[in-house]
């Protein structure tokens, strides 16, 4: 089954590459798989639309370093700055597809956490936990080995494809709403913060 794509504007040249190459391009009539956005300032609108869809953001030649930093603070999954290659593109979105669409029975746990990652849903027990869309990838990748400490820099390459740690609070600022999230849903003293290292889950 193919992926559903939604240009939230029209561009042509896009639509045709992206059909050729197997995707369907939507509109926003459809549930889309995954969104392309020309400006961030609209992430929360389609999101409200459509769900936790992922979203990757094609900004103009004019974005600078703070504009991606603040689009992925708000939670979009990837950014490109134009002008790009059509190929760079399509290998954007059929990674940030590999990591949001993973195979149907695929669960992950850890303590009393579950992660079902065919319907994107977080679970303390009984209680549902409702995360945004980069809470819940920084949860998986501290859920593949919960007692590891993972640093700052992995963490940040990782899940938001950061190649240089910088100076930004995206990633702390992250983690303590999750670990606000999951200790009110009664996980415990979760999402541990190494002083100078990194981050670990239990």
């Amino acid at each position: 089954m193919s992926a559903a794509v939604l240009l939230a504007q029209p561009e042509p040249f896009l639509e045709r590459h992206l059909r050729s190459d197997g995707f369907d391009v939507v509109d926003e009539a459809a549930r889309p798989d995954l969104v392309l956005l020309a400006d961030s300032a609209t992430l929360e609108e389609y999101r409200a639309r459509h769900g936790d869809v992922p979203v990757i953001v094609l900004g103009d030649a004019r974005t600078d370093a703070v504009d991606r930093v603040r689009a992925l603070e708000r939670g979009c999954d990837d950014f490109l700055v134009r002008p790009f290659t059509y190929e760079e593109l399509l290998a954007r979105i059929r990674a940030v597809l590999r990591r949001t669409s993973p195979s149907q029975h695929e669960v992950r746990r850890a303590g009393a956490i579950v992660a079902d990652l065919a319907t994107r849903t977080v679970a303390v027990g009984d209680i549902a936990v409702s995360l945004a869309s980069k809470e819940y990838e920084l949860l998986l990748e501290l859920m593949t080995d919960p007692t590891r400490v993972f640093t700052k820099e992995q963490l940040l390459r990782d899940v938001w494809g950061f190649r240089s740690l910088g100076r930004t609070r995206t990633l702390d600022s992250h983690a303590s709403r999750l670990r606000r999230k999951l200790t009110a849903a009664g996980a415990g003293s979760v999402v541990i913060n190494v002083w100078g290292v990194g981050y670990r889950l239990l």
